[in-house]
């Protein structure tokens, strides 16, 4: 009978222990596996507001998908003008001369090394996209460009997209958005700024 009790009491301890290692080791992973999830959700998000900066100065406002994206930034050109002469110089007599010349969209794109075509595309996110919304809107009496690009954070959480961990960081929503920009305003900035 004593031996049995002791058995006993020796599997509630490993069992204890095992607990109290668990319940630590789980915050601890959640904390790492989530800020290295987010970090490469946000550079993606920085390399697609990049991206549509660039598709705004070819065609003069921003791409309402990633397929526009990707054609104009393959195939269009930036227009650079060149100004020659100092217009605010009250010594010149020269008149000032501007030359304009077309620099391919897609050289920048190499210098960055980036595929454009794989911008969509959600880190960890198994192949799912980020949403994409692009339109015009008056704002205090004018018409502006307006984009937002984002993803929410269960499509790249995997076994972490339970709202259960919630209770590791008070801010963590699965059903919570990683974003730039606003339909609602000229705004470009992340939500993780």
């Amino acid at each position: 009978m004593r031996l049995i009790i002791n058995l006993l009491l020796v599997a509630a301890i490993f069992a204890g222990v095992w607990l109290l290692i668990s319940s630590i080791r789980e915050p601890i992973a959640f904390a790492a596996e989530k800020a290295r999830r987010e970090q490469a959700v946000i550079d993606k998000l920085k390399q697609i507001r990049d991206a549509q900066e660039m598709y705004r100065n070819i065609s003069g406002h921003y791409a309402a998908s990633f397929d526009t994206l990707s054609y104009v930034l393959s195939n269009d050109s930036f227009m650079i003008v060149q100004a020659f002469g100092d217009p605010d110089d009250p010594s010149n007599t020269e008149k000032i001369r501007r030359d304009t010349i077309y620099k391919a969209a897609k050289d920048s794109l190499a210098n960055l090394a980036w595929n454009v075509d794989s911008l969509r595309y959600v880190p960890y996110g198994q192949g799912a996209t980020f949403t994409i919304m692009a339109d015009t809107l008056t704002y205090q009496s004018t018409i502006v460009d307006v984009v937002e690009v984002g993803v929410q954070r269960k499509v790249f959480m995997g076994k972490y997209a339970d709202k259960r961990f919630a209770r590791y960081d008070d801010k963590y929503d699965p059903e919570s958005a990683i974003k730039f920009g606003n339909m609602f305003a000229p705004n470009t900035a992340g939500n993780w700024e």
